[in-house]
């Protein structure tokens, strides 16, 4: 499985969706979220957020550049590069030596920092929906991506009926 598609309802949905990813997650991962103002990326950091037991809360680093939380398995570090705009800054603030085998990387905005970036272990794309919700593509180009997928779609999938196939709630393309 190297991508997939799914309808988020509202809040709660993007919430469920984090809280879920959260399991799959590894440390060394790096996610792209992407996506205009206001589709969601943020309340899906804080469901992940809350996936991995933290309770407190969850402010965007659109100032800041980064926020920092800290868990027994990983150090997770959230990133907004909305106000990104130069190069040095990067390399000044020393952003590169967070994506390490330790960490869990999540970059908001990585279009405006993709050739300081590595590659990008899942895409993840959030768009509103035409007739409310938000749309979500995952992509995993690398295979630690796609083992995180593979994760998240086995747990996503209710358990088969007796007797009969086991049905997904995913929408999968390469199915």
């Amino acid at each position: 499985m190297s991508d997939f598609s799914l309808h988020l309802d509202d809040e709660a949905a993007t919430l469920a969706f984090g809280r879920l990813l959260a399991g799959a997650l590894s440390p060394g991962m790096y996610i792209a979220l992407s996506g205009p103002l206001g589709a969601g990326k943020t309340t899906l950091v804080r469901g992940m957020l809350a996936g991995l037991g933290h309770q407190g809360s969850v402010r965007s680093p659109t100032y800041t550049l980064l926020e920092p939380y800290t868990f027994s398995k990983l150090d997770f570090y959230h990133f907004d590069l909305f106000r990104f705009r130069d190069e040095l800054e990067w390399h000044d603030s020393g952003f590169s030596d967070y994506f390490s085998p330790a960490a869990l990387c999540v970059v908001e905005w990585p279009e405006k920092a993709s050739q300081l970036l590595p590659p990008a272990d899942l895409n993840l794309r959030l768009a509103m929906a035409e007739h409310g919700g938000r749309d979500l593509l995952i992509d995993a180009p690398t295979e630690t991506g796609r083992q995180c997928l593979e994760r998240v779609h086995n747990e996503a999938a209710p358990p088969p009926a007796p007797g009969g196939p086991a049905a997904s709630p995913v929408d999968n393309p390469d199915s």
